[in-house]
């Protein structure tokens, strides 16, 4: 991986390589990289996975097997912009499968734990959209979704 830029470190509790490969399974444009394990010196057993390198959509990562100590939670958070209604119907369904759970207003956590927003594009400019009333109806139909509905957001913007 190269040197620059930010690398996103994702620590997990034995779980690191599954969880690369899930990601790398759900993203274009990814790909697993340099898996490190424990030599006799540690810190775990001989051949266990300590580091995996993987990039998804583009993005560098780390899955580190740090242990049991920390937990995601939704203080940090992915945005995945979408296109259309089928990419957001895609990342839903991809990362909630297998233990993920379903948020409001976009949000979700998967099967690992971490926090994911599924948002559509052009949202972000309805919900703050210098009109008053619009962007107050787009935010009143977003709170009440969990996945988001880009019909259904864009009739509320409308005023329908």
């Amino acid at each position: 991986m190269p040197a620059d830029g930010f690398t996103t470190c994702l620590w997990f509790d034995g779980q690191a390589e599954e969880a690369a490969h899930f990601y790398v399974s759900v993203f274009k444009n990814s790909r697993i990289g340099r898996i490190t394990r424990s030599t006799a010196a540690g810190p775990g057993p001989e051949g266990s996975v300590v580091v995996v390198e993987f990039t998804a959509n583009g993005h560098r990562f780390v899955a580190l097997n740090g242990g049991p100590q920390f937990r995601f939670d939704e203080a940090i958070s992915f945005q995945i912009h979408c296109a259309d209604q089928e990419e957001v119907d895609h990342y839903w369904s991809k990362l909630t499968e297998g233990g993920g759970r379903p948020g409001p207003c976009g949000w979700l956590k998967d099967r690992y734990g971490v926090s994911w927003q599924v948002i559509p594009d052009g949202l972000v400019d309805m919900i703050g959209d210098p009109d008053p009333e619009k962007a107050a109806r787009t935010t009143r139909a977003m709170l009440a979704m969990g996945k988001l509905d880009i019909a259904a957001l864009k009739k509320a913007y409308a005023g329908e």
